[in-house]
């Protein structure tokens, strides 16, 4: 094997190993440590939840952050990755994570912010009802964030398909699911922001295909690296 076979085979590999941390961070900060404080349509049962279970909320907050830097990282090596296929998909690719960073450190300080009034350490004036709405209010502006951050996503995993069919370092089975996991994410972006949820009988389901493609990237990358037959034609082109 050359060495530059052997350097694309470890820079597979190690997207994979930190697109699996991008997974785990996600499930945890973004389905799991919600899932325990938030209870929908209770203001005072969030509130107390935010008191009660602090350590959890605040390690939710960090999972987040690192999870995006893990993430732009995971975007960088990809763009290593694919560079040799095409420079300026990959660079889309690139960008269109780069962009999400700001994003989330508004939506953690949203989050931040929810604790700080549920300790008190904020608007003390007000009396209990208000405290628990408005740290109800904060909590949903980082949900909101999430659904804005959504749009991201697709636009992300669809250059990403793109260039693994491009490439065929992937099965091109992969490929397609991760254009249309890229096309799920979009439609249930727009389903939430322009339609409220009216088309939720479709979108319900769309999360089929970006966890389909999303987790078979990961094991295929961990485990394969890159199809052996296109190891070698990636340098010649």
């Amino acid at each position: 094997m050359s060495n530059q076979t052997a350097s694309l085979q470890k820079t597979a590999r190690f997207a994979g190993f930190l697109y699996f941390l991008v997974a785990v961070f996600s499930f945890f900060s973004i389905m799991y440590v919600p899932s325990q404080i938030m209870v929908k349509g209770e203001a005072a049962r969030t509130f107390q939840n935010l008191l009660t279970h602090e350590f959890l909320f605040r390690a939710g907050i960090t999972a987040n952050l690192v999870n995006f830097v893990v993430f732009l990282f995971l975007a960088f090596f990809l763009y290593k990755l694919f560079r040799p296929i095409d420079e300026p998909l990959s660079k889309i690719l690139l960008v269109s994570v780069a962009v999400q960073l700001p994003v989330v450190f508004v939506m953690e300080a949203f989050n931040f912010s929810a604790l700080m009034v549920a300790k008190e350490m904020v608007y003390e004036s007000a009396d209990v009802t208000q405290k628990q709405d408005m740290a109800m209010l904060l909590l949903k502006l980082n949900d909101y964030g999430t659904i804005i951050l959504m749009l991201f996503w697709g636009i992300w995993l669809i250059p990403f398909g793109q260039l693994a069919l491009k490439s065929g370092y992937l099965p091109k089975v992969i490929g397609i699911f991760l254009i249309a996991g890229g096309i799920a994410y979009i439609l249930e972006c727009l389903d939430y922001i322009l339609l409220d949820r009216k088309l939720s009988f479709i979108t319900n389901y769309t999360s089929f295909f970006h966890s389909v493609a999303e987790i078979s990237t990961v094991v295929w990358l961990l485990v394969k690296g890159v199809q052996q037959k296109h190891k070698e034609a990636a340098f010649s082109k």
